[in-house]
Formats: structure tokens, C-alpha cells, sequence
């Protein structure tokens, strides 16, 4: 399979390793609107693709690739994947799907005019960790009805990060929203979110959240985070708490999950049994998305992250900043 990447930045690199690392794949073209980036990229890396430059369509007639990869920055993301789509090709992409949500239904409908995958790489989902929990979640806990996360990092970033108005909503909260509906099997329906900045922040915009979604099965997903908090961190993926009729379970990324559900309904505190569920055994990250997307275009398959299901993990973001701004609780509309 012949891929032609797009975007040669830190994480153009990251995805270049990966698929140059990847059997029966060959990195066939890198394209960056920067002059010089790609051919610069591909020197670091000691990779040789076919086709180093900057024009999206020409390397596509050069390279002839099977497939796209856009990691290009979010602004370009609706740019990048509408024309390759509409050249005939599937497209994986980074998240976020695009930075606004009339971008992303652009995008839904040029993947169904041309009849080609579209992709977003929610790479959390490959998470050993993650996917033991909602096991632990679905096999002892007899329905979910709280789910909360907390996410506490200081992350002293620099660069567009500082300067964003919604930084810690709009390009990390994706990824535990996502996860949420990963868990829950639901999606959201409607949100009140508050931001904030405290004063000792090095952020120009609220880089601290509360946000509180009623879920399409009735569950309440609760999420608190901080962009700005240094000391006792959390992991990247959040600290997470769910509680069904059975019991409830924790986790922490850098903990194998945890249940303890309920043994006999008697007495004033019911006595539980605690389980502790082995992580997954899968791949992780991006090579998981690499894998599940190779394995739909050579099956048919639909993978996770396919655009029509990415674009409600999007919108819950959308409709948690727009809640904050107006101070209402707001419709998550797809």
C-alpha cells in the first residue's frame, strides 16, 4: 500500500516512523506547504519517498498512492482531506476533524459523494488500559449511570497553545470526550460547561473546565480539567470513575483498572468484591489506528474513528465551548 502523507511538522514525523515502519507500506510521497519541509523531514529521518514537496495534487499524480495521511494543522485538516477525497482517495486524518463544525459536515459529505473512508485517528482508543476498562465496565457493573473524568496537567507548551481562547476544550478535551463515548457506548445530547483562567495561568485563554453532558442512555458524563496545574498530575488520559447498578470502577492510565461490585444487598455499607482487569494486549497509538484503517480498506470494515461517528465526538467540544460562552446549556448537535 502506497501512502502519501501530508504535513511535515512534529507529528508528521511521529506519522512518517510509523508508516515507514509498517509492513506492506511504503511512504510514497510527503507533502508540507512549507517550502523545503517535506525533503528536510525525509533527510532527518533517512526516508526516500518518491515525491518530496509541496503540492498535494502533484505528488498524488506522481506517487500514485493508495491512500492519504493528513497531519497537517487543524485549519488545513477540511482543505487537505476534501481534495484528496474528491481525487479518489481515503484519507486518515489527526484529530481534531476540523476546526469548526460546518468544516467536519463538509468533510462527512465529501467522503460519502466519493465513496471513499474517511478516518480520524482518535489514537487514545488504542490504549491497553482504555480498553480493559470498558470491558470491566460492560462485564461488571450492569449498566453505567455516572461516569466522571478528571484531567490535571501542567503543560508548559509555548508557541499557538499560549494564544488559543478555548486551549484546554478545543485541542485536548477531544480526546476525552471521545473516550467517554468509547466507554459508555452513548453519545452526547446536550451540555452546560463552564472555562476559566486562573490568575497564575501562563495561558491567554481558559485553560481550566467543568463540563457536565447528559448522554443519550440517560448517563451523566462529568469532566474536570486543568491545563494549568502543576504538581499531582494526572495522566494524559485522565483519572476515570464509573458507577452502575453493581458497583463502580477506577481507573488510571498508569493503573490496570479496578471494580468492586456489590456482593449481597444487605446492610447499611453492601460488601463488594473487588477485580482488577489485565490490560489488553494490542497495538498502541497511532499504530493501532494505522492497523484498524489498512484493515478496513483491505476488508471493508468499518473502523472506529470513521467520520461519521468521529464528527459526534467533535461536536460534543463544539457545543461544550459554545455552553461556556453563553452561559446556557446547550444542544450537542451533530
Amino acid at each position: 500500500m502506497r501512502a502519501l502523507l501530508v504535513g511535515a511538522g512534529g507529528m508528521g514525523k511521529t506519522w512518517a516512523r510509523n508508516l515507514a515502519s509498517t509492513e506492506d507500506v511504503h511512504l510514497a510521497g510527503w507533502v508540507d506547504v512549507r517550502p523545503g519541509a517535506a525533503s528536510e523531514a525525509s533527510r532527518e529521518l533517512a526516508i526516500d519517498p518518491d515525491y518530496q514537496g509541496e503540492d498535494l495534487r502533484k505528488a498524488a499524480d506522481t506517487c500514485a498512492p493508495d491512500f492519504v495521511v493528513d497531519v497537517s494543522s487543524p485549519e488545513a485538516h477540511h482543505d487537505v482531506t476534501v481534495a484528496a477525497l474528491r481525487m479518489g482517495l481515503p484519507v486518515l486524518g489527526e484529530k481534531p476533524m476540523a476546526a469548526t463544525m460546518e468544516q467536519a459536515r463538509a468533510m462527512v459529505k465529501a467522503s460519502e459523494d466519493a465513496g471513499k473512508l474517511y478516518m480520524v485517528s482518535q489514537s487514545r482508543r488504542y490504549d491497553s488500559g482504555l480498553v480493559a476498562y470498558r470491558r470491566l465496565i460492560q462485564e461488571r457493573l450492569g449498566g453505567l449511570g455516572i461516569l466522571n473524568a478528571d484531567f490535571y496537567i501542567g503543560a508548559h507548551f509555548g508557541g499557538f497553545r499560549d494564544e488559543m481562547d478555548s486551549p484546554l476544550l478545543l485541542d485536548m478535551a477531544i480526546h476525552t470526550f471521545d473516550e467517554a463515548r468509547f466507554l459508555s457506548g452513548q453519545d452526547g445530547l446536550w451540555v452546560y460547561a463552564e472555562e476559566f483562567n486562573p490568575a497564575w495561568s501562563w495561558y491567554k485563554g481558559a485553560a481550566c473546565a467543568n463540563a457536565v453532558f447528559e448522554m443519550s442512555g440517560g448517563l451523566r458524563f462529568c469532566y474536570r480539567g486543568s491545563w494549568c496545574s502543576d504538581g499531582m498530575p494526572t495522566s494524559w488520559d485522565g483519572n476515570w470513575r464509573a458507577v452502575g447498578p453493581n458497583g463502580a470502577a477506577c481507573w488510571d492510565r498508569n493503573e490496570e483498572p479496578v471494580a468492586e461490585t456489590v456482593l449481597q444487598h444487605e446492610g447499611f455499607m453492601r460488601p463488594v468484591e473487588r477485580t482488577q482487569q489485565p490490560k489488553a494486549e494490542l497495538k498502541a497509538g497511532i499504530a493501532g489506528s494505522l492497523q484498524e484503517f489498512l484493515n478496513s480498506l483491505a476488508t471493508g470494515s468499518k473502523p472506529q474513528g470513521e467520520c461519521h461517528d468521529n464528527i459526534r465526538s467533535l461536536a460534543m467540544v463544539f457545543a461544550a465551548v459554545e455552553s461556556s460562552k453563553t452561559q446556557k446549556r446547550v444542544s450537542v448537535s451533530v
